[in-house]
């Protein structure tokens, strides 16, 4: 049983040590007023000094308090990560001692604490801790909880601090090398394919700072008695569409196999957009849903953008229609086949959940997560 006394999101509770305290405390004002004796009087006095010692100090030592967050800029769901805690003393001329703050997602407590022995007053400290999020989706980190026992350990004395802060949690990214060896091996000879291509011979220039020496003529040069470059046409980049099917039939919205599947399946499709970006492709991304499908994106620089919107993607039911791609009719919500008309791709990726691994034309590969 705690005693507890709450006033302006702040409140005071008895520790272990202090409530034997308090059972002292009480026998000796008991036996105090049975027997009259002055001296008992004195030492209950002396004690009683103590607790409000204890509350003073311990409220000065929270006072002008501030912490503040850092999150890392990419957190994946199932894999750990650092919680940046910066707590600053605003105060001019006292410390605080024996700080403890807790973080606050989604109006829980994060079950790790962040213990500062010592913060001079007008400086910052900052320590963090290590915490694990095994779903994808947006995350709300409401207020921290920061609470003291200074100086003599009778009470916790704590209170809340309001900061918000909002974390983005990606898909969990799967090794290439988990797939099946056909899928793997011709997913890489597609795109590994389109790299370094050059386009045909266009003109002679003349050197310039930062050009490949590989493409100097030194022929040109010789005669010209300048360096000369060798300019290719620039070739179109190869471009990939991803259809990622994130639809579950009404019923197996709240069936925990079939969500974990699904997840499966948004982690896989992740995994591919990361491997395409990396690998020198544009990447467009469709999904069942309003909206249109996602712009292309072009250099690993957008991968957070494609991490995003796979990370609050939502679960729809099969009858939602992809998203409308350019120049091209929406996909209804039956079988998924690759588009036959409209904005070509040089490769066409569907995901979806399943029982099985196909690959269907030579441009197509249709991944079904098992």
């Amino acid at each position: 049983m705690n005693l507890r006394f709450w006033a302006r999101w702040r409140w005071v509770r008895l520790t272990r040590d202090g409530w034997w305290f308090a059972t002292v405390v009480a026998c000796i004002a008991l036996v105090a007023l049975n027997t009259g004796n002055n001296l008992l009087y004195l030492l209950l006095a002396m004690l009683l000094s103590l607790v409000i010692a204890s509350l003073i100090m311990a409220e000065v030592s929270l006072r002008g308090v501030v912490p503040r967050r850092q999150p890392p800029p990419r957190v994946h769901a199932r894999d750990p990560f650092l919680m940046g805690i910066v707590l600053r003393n605003e105060k001019r001329r006292f410390p605080s001692f024996s700080i403890e703050v807790e973080d606050l997602c989604d109006d829980q407590v994060v079950d790790k604490r962040c213990y500062f022995l010592k913060i001079p007053a007008g400086r910052t400290q900052q320590t963090s801790y290590r915490h694990t999020l095994t779903r994808r989706g947006r995350y709300v980190f409401t207020a921290f909880r920061i609470s003291t026992k200074f100086p003599f350990a009778l009470f916790r004395t704590s209170r809340y601090v309001e900061h918000r802060s909002e974390v983005v949690v990606f898909p969990a990214l799967l090794p290439l090398s988990h797939w099946p060896q056909a899928l793997t091996v011709a997913v890489g000879e597609l795109a590994l394919g389109k790299l370094g291509r050059r386009g045909n011979f266009h003109a002679l220039r003349e050197y310039r700072v930062g050009d490949d020496p590989r493409d100097i003529h030194w022929r040109s040069a010789a005669r010209r008695q300048r360096l000369m470059v060798r300019e290719h046409e620039v070739e179109a980049v190869p471009q990939v569409t991803l259809f990622i099917d994130n639809s579950l039939p009404a019923e197996l919205h709240r069936d925990e196999a079939a969500q974990q599947q699904l997840e499966r399946v948004i982690s896989w499709g992740a995994s591919l957009g990361m491997f395409y970006l990396e690998h020198g492709y544009a990447l467009r991304l469709c999904t069942r849903g309003p909206g249109p499908a996602l712009p292309l994106l072009w250099s690993p620089t957008t991968l957070g953008r494609l991490l995003t919107t796979l990370a609050l993607l939502k679960t729809v039911t099969p009858d939602v229609q992809f998203q409308p791609l350019p120049k091209q009719a929406a996909l209804g919500g039956g079988p998924l086949a690759p588009p036959t008309t409209g904005e070509r791709s040089d490769c066409l990726m569907i995901v979806r959940p399943g029982a099985a691994l196909a690959r269907e034309a030579a441009m197509c590969h249709v991944v079904e997560a098992a």
